[in-house]
């Protein structure tokens, strides 16, 4: 067999570009713990580009407001099983989760609390995370799409020192943003 090269070409980043790596057997392991340092990146992204933590501050705020006028209109009344704050704070944990185990409201301004807070920290615990996750995935998208954009923007500055070849890669890569484009506005009208 002949000598294996220390070296292996990798796809070009850029047109022109050479890019060489140097070749590694794959280290097999079992994985016990999860991939720690993607986690950590994942939950970076989520806490400094999403709006998960205004969302889940403010969701606290209104947790501790809801509580505390659901306890006192639940608080005294005949038959509740809102007897300590403590109670109505789980009480507004369950609620805004749905899990459907909560005390029931037996007064009136308790029940019109407790719906209100059903709907509403729902809705916002629900959206938190959803929204969250949705812009994470964006932003990894739209990162793509510029690492691609600017590629084009750096061959377009040097156009005389680009191959043939070079120049037909960069045409239909250039063809292909402003057919996507095209599209979109087409889609939006």
């Amino acid at each position: 067999m002949g000598e294996e090269k220390p070296f292996e070409p990798v796809s070009k980043i850029r047109p022109g570009d050479e890019v060489l790596r140097r070749r590694r057997e794959p280290r097999r392991r079992l994985r016990i713990a999860p991939n720690v340092p993607g986690v950590v990146r994942f939950l970076r992204v989520i806490i400094t580009q999403t709006p998960f933590v205004p969302m889940i501050s403010i969701l606290a705020v209104l947790w501790l407001l809801f509580s505390t006028g659901f306890y006192f209109a639940e608080h005294g009344a005949s038959g509740t099983g809102i007897n300590y704050y403590t109670d109505a704070l789980w009480w507004g944990v369950v609620a805004m989760t749905s899990m459907g185990t909560a005390p029931i409201p037996v007064s009136g301004a308790g029940q019109i609390v407790g719906g209100i807070w059903a709907v509403l920290g729902c809705v916002i615990f629900y959206g938190a995370i959803i929204a969250s996750v949705t812009v994470y995935f964006i932003r990894r998208r739209e990162g793509t799409v510029k690492q691609i954009i600017s590629t084009v923007e750096y061959n377009l500055e040097r156009l005389d020192d680009l191959s043939l070849e070079e120049l037909e890669i960069l045409k239909e890569t250039t063809d292909r943003l402003i057919d996507a484009q095209i599209e979109r506005r087409k889609g939006e009208g």
